[in-house]
Parts: C-alpha cells; structure tokens; sequence
C-alpha cells in the first residue's frame, strides 16, 4: 500500500472513530432522540446522494430489506445504545459482526470454516461478553446490548447483500437513505418526544454534528474506504480497519471521559484479536460486501 492510501485509510479510521463519539453526544449529552437524530441523518444522505438512486438495483424489495437492516436498524440501535453505554465498550462489542457474519454465511451461504476462524469468532464473542457484562450486581448492560444488536442487523444485511449483484456505493448509500429515513421519521413521531426543543437547545454545534454523521462518515468516509477496497486485497485493508475501534477508544477517553478499565483492556483485546484471526481468514469477496461489512 502506498503511503498516500495508508494515510487515507488511517483518517478514515479516525473518522470512523470520531464518528461514535458525537453520537455519543448528540443523544446522550444533548439528549437529542435517537431516531430523529438517524432520520435527520439519512435525510441528508438521501438528498446528497440523489442523483444516484436511479436506476433501482433489482429485485428491490431485497434491496429494501438490506438498506432497512444496514441503516435504520443498524443505526438506530446504535444510538439508542449509546444513550447509556460509552463509546469505548461500544467500539469493543460492535466488533461481534464480523463473526456474526461468518457465522450466517455459514447457514445462509453454506461457506465453509477452518478451525482458525472458529476460534477467531469465540474470542470475538468472549471479548464482547467480557465488556457487556457489569460486575456491579451481576447485571447486564442494556445499552451494550442495543449496540450488539446493532452490529447482528448490520452483519444480517451484510450476508443478504452477497446474494445481490455488485451494486455502486453511492446507490446503495441513496436507498440507504431514503429507506432509512421513511423507516425512523414516523418512528420519531410515534415514540420520540422533544425532537425539535433538544435540537434547537443544542444549536449550531448539533447542526456541525449532523453534518459531519451524514456527509463526511456516510458519504466521503465510505466512498473513499470502498475505493481502496477496489485498489487492495480485503485480507491487507480489512486488519488495518483495527485501527476505527482503538480510535473511538481513544477520543472517548479524551473527549467523553470513557472509563477504561483492566476489564475494559481484557476484553478490548480479546475481541480485536479474534476479529483479526477471522479477518486475515476470510476470502476475498466482492468489494462492497467488505465495505458494508466494516461498519459505520
């Protein structure tokens, strides 16, 4: 890899991870509603990315299937999730996608395993349990498991995707959009309350937010990732893309006072091992299977 392309991938990466922390802001600290917050988002998507929706990539209702599971349901989940859990240990769990996927091409797919990648996957999901458990009264941390949820509707949509022809990234990104958006608008409405009050107490800083989430993670972001995906082997770029969860481990100890723990390390490095056995095992697949599948 060129050291041009390195540098592009390493501010992606930090992108990525900068990306969870302002969620993190937005719904949490701003207290702005997590599906008017994504709707607004995949609003901003869908306009900027209109002039490639058409034409629709068939057979469309499995498409509307994929753009709900990889936006509004990945997303949505995500943030709902991160109204209490810390960017730091939803970095960590959200990697239990990657193995998830494996695992559903399994049975969807039919693919077949090595016991490398096996063992992968139980120390991804051995990580993951390690921080979503809360020693604190033996219970379980609700918004962690939202956010594994998220990563299980993001891999879903992952898998259905290898049964599509090759679709463009920015089309995709425009029936993501507008999939997305006609999903969480009515769900704001029928469960959310205070949309508009919290957005406007926020102010310009949640307009920077909203900005940054749709166009420069959704749309530069993610067509830059995908280009590099098309110029490099997936084994080379996929292990280096490590690097977004110890970014958003980074910025949330700086900038959201993340509590970051023996436990939270254990399982920190558990999970990003077992990610990088089933990485360095997985075949090369098409180019935007990879792209989807790194998340969001």
């Amino acid at each position: 890899m060129s050291p041009r392309d390195f540098l592009i991938l390493v501010g992606i990466c930090l992108v990525w991870g900068l990306a969870n922390v302002v969620s993190k802001i937005v719904v949490a600290h701003w207290a702005v509603p997590p599906f008017a917050f994504g709707a607004l988002r995949f609003a901003l998507v869908a306009l900027v990315t209109l002039p490639w929706l058409l034409p629709a990539p068939k057979p469309l209702g499995r498409l509307l299937l994929i753009a709900a599971l990889m936006g509004a349901g990945n997303f949505a989940l995500l943030f709902v999730g991160l109204q209490t859990a810390s960017p730091s240990a939803a970095a960590i769990v959200v990697q239990v996608g990657v193995p998830f996927t494996t695992l559903l091409s399994i049975i969807v797919l039919n693919e077949k395993i090595a016991w490398r990648r096996w063992l992968g996957i139980l120390m991804t999901l051995t990580g993951a349990l390690v921080v979503i458990w809360n020693p604190d009264g033996l219970s379980l941390s609700k918004g962690l498991w939202f956010v594994a949820a998220a990563a299980v509707a993001g891999s879903t949509g992952a898998v259905l995707m290898k049964q599509m022809e090759e679709i463009q990234p920015l089309r995709f990104q425009a029936w993501v959009g507008f999939t997305s958006f006609a999903a969480l608008l009515p769900a704001s409405l029928l469960f959310e309350t205070g949309q508009a009050a919290t957005m406007t107490a926020a102010g310009w800083p949640f307009v920077a937010a909203l900005l940054f989430s749709a166009l420069i993670v959704s749309v530069i972001s993610h067509t830059a990732y995908y280009r590099l995906i098309q110029r490099y082997e997936a084994n080379l770029i996929s292990p280096l893309t490590l690097m977004a969860p110890l970014a958003t481990i980074g910025f949330g100890v700086l900038i959201t006072h993340d509590r970051f723990d023996l436990r939270m390390g254990i399982g920190a490095v558990l999970a990003l091992c077992g990610v990088l056995i089933v990485a360095l095992r997985t075949r090369r697949v098409g180019p935007l299977t990879n792209l989807l599948r790194e998340r969001s």
